[in-house]
């Protein structure tokens, strides 16, 4: 009893410790910006002995984990992570009650802001966030944005979706620590107006889901908008994007970078600096660089950000699925070896430096790295797991496209099977994509082929606009949201192809998006 009693208050004091250090270096951007560049990889050690310690903590302090780890038959094991069994949001966030899952049970009330977030069947999430935990992820945004834009007269403009959201709210709140912000919302014309009547004395950062960028770009470019005179980046987040479409948007921008986060855990938690972006358009081309890193069977292109294991440390299943825990004790409901369901690989500076065997890319790396100059460890990401699509901040599910071809359609017998795809067309405009599968032997002519594509997008979109709040806010923000592509194809064609041999399904194909 006494070695409990002493096990739990020294685990209490030092993950408190930790927490108040690592407070001393969000004391300003600069101390941020110094911090991330003097990380060093023996300090990974030390992240994984305090995601030890948090999950120990949360083990003691948090009921709902408390009876998880009992119900999975846990013991204690000195300094061993992995004898935490993995959470997620069926097994454990829908399993408990909200109280519950926070520390002692209770809900922390003034100060704290609830984020939503829309699953499957249109059930939102909630997600509660403390004072103190909101004001370290505003400073952590606040300074990675100094370090990727310097600046001392920045103008943000923000551009994601506003409400319950947690990436429109809390970047608002972040940038206005080291910027003046304009919460305009995906309202291109208030962005343009805004553009126009403060002019070009700023240094302008437009905030936004990556597709409304481009909507943003060619707006501007119609108007005959006078680029050369303005300085414009971009940070944008919630879904992928695209070298192609990068190098569209810095054709005006100064520079296009993107963030990583989720509702489930938190926002920036890792993000794209030059050398990350260098090394993701290197791997396009150096087969070398791509089998060492990614392995020799891979083809398709992560995005890959930079982020700091002393805050959010981050392993990965025998699955490539990454496990991520909080490390710290702000944090109202601990989320500790939380598998959100993305697919990735985690490879430290000084592995993926020397992974670059090519003298004269080595010193392209080299010229990329000294602009940010950050020795964080890498995230190579490949999305979602679950066969889901973002899109414009939305989550695109099979379950729901499924509901909306088949409820009420009068049609649906000619349909074998589906899948969805993310595409990138030729004007670097990314769709959806639901490809159909006709049933063998059915053949269809020209009517009776767009009779079916216009009934079935009709009633998924129908369907996703009623269910999934997300996209319905989506819609209502921007129209060209509602341009879902429907293909058909002969049965083992297409997409389809060699599918017969697959004994599941299989609902997510890589498009041309990658």
């Amino acid at each position: 009893m006494v070695l409990t009693f002493m096990r739990r208050w020294t685990l209490r004091f030092a993950s408190f410790a930790l927490t108040w250090l690592y407070t001393l270096y969000r004391i300003h951007p600069a101390v941020w910006r110094l911090m991330a560049r003097q990380y060093r990889p023996s300090l990974g050690r030390f992240a994984r002995l305090h995601a030890w310690m948090t999950c120990q903590f949360a083990a003691i302090d948090v009921p709902a984990y408390g009876d998880f780890l009992r119900r999975n038959q846990w013991r204690f094991r000195w300094f061993d992570l992995s004898s935490y069994p993995p959470t997620d949001k069926r097994s454990y966030v829908q399993a408990y009650p909200e109280a519950q899952r926070c520390r002692h049970g209770e809900i922390e009330i003034a100060g704290s802001v609830v984020d939503e977030s829309s699953g499957s069947s249109g059930q939102p999430f909630n997600w509660i966030r403390s004072r103190r935990e909101l004001r370290s992820v505003h400073k952590n945004l606040a300074g990675y944005a100094t370090m990727v834009f310097p600046s001392k007269r920045r103008f943000v403009i923000n551009a994601y979706s506003m409400g319950a959201w947690a990436t429109g709210t809390n970047t608002g709140i972040a940038m206005s620590k080291i910027a003046m912000v304009k919460n305009t919302g995906p309202d291109l014309q208030k962005i343009v107006d805004t553009l126009r009547y403060f002019g070009p004395g700023f240094d302008y950062i437009v905030t936004a889901y990556p597709p409304f960028l481009k909507h943003l770009r060619d707006t501007l470019d119609a108007e005959g908008f006078p680029w050369a005179d303005y300085r414009i980046s971009g940070l944008v987040g919630g879904e992928g994007m695209t070298e192609a479409l990068r190098d569209y948007l810095e054709e005006r921008f100064v520079k296009v970078r993107s963030g990583y986060g989720a509702s489930d855990l938190t926002i920036g938690m890792a993000g794209e600096t030059d050398f990350s972006v260098w090394i993701r358009r290197r791997l396009r081309t150096d087969a070398t660089l791509r089998a060492a890193l990614l392995g020799t069977d891979e083809h398709r292109l992560p995005m890959v950000f930079q982020y700091n294991p002393l805050e959010t440390y981050l392993e990965t299943t025998p699955e490539h699925e990454v496990l991520c825990t909080i490390n710290s004790t702000a944090v109202l409901n601990p989320r500790v070896r939380y598998n959100i369901g993305d697919e990735g690989r985690l490879v430290s500076y000084p592995d993926v430096v020397a992974a670059i065997v090519d003298p004269a890319a080595r010193a392209d790396a080299e010229r990329a790295w000294r602009v940010d100059r950050m020795r964080l460890p890498m995230l190579f990401l490949f999305g979602r797991k679950d066969s889901t699509i973002s899109y414009m901040g939305a989550n695109i599910y099979p379950q729901d496209v499924e509901y909306g071809l088949y409820t009420g359609n009068s049609q649906a017998h000619l349909l074998q099977s589906f899948c969805l795809e993310l595409i990138e067309r030729a004007d670097l405009e990314s769709r959806p994509v639901i490809n159909l599968q006709l049933r063998a032997g059915l053949l269809l002519g020209p009517d009776e082929r767009r009779s079916l594509v216009d009934t079935c997008r009709e009633g998924v979109l129908g369907h996703l606009a009623e269910v999934s709040r997300d996209f319905a806010e989506s819609l209502a923000e921007d129209p060209s949201v509602a341009d879902l592509r429907v293909e058909v194809h002969e049965y083992g064609t297409g997409p389809f192809a060699g599918a017969t041999a697959k004994i599941k399904n299989v609902y997510l194909v890589r498009g041309a998006a990658a």
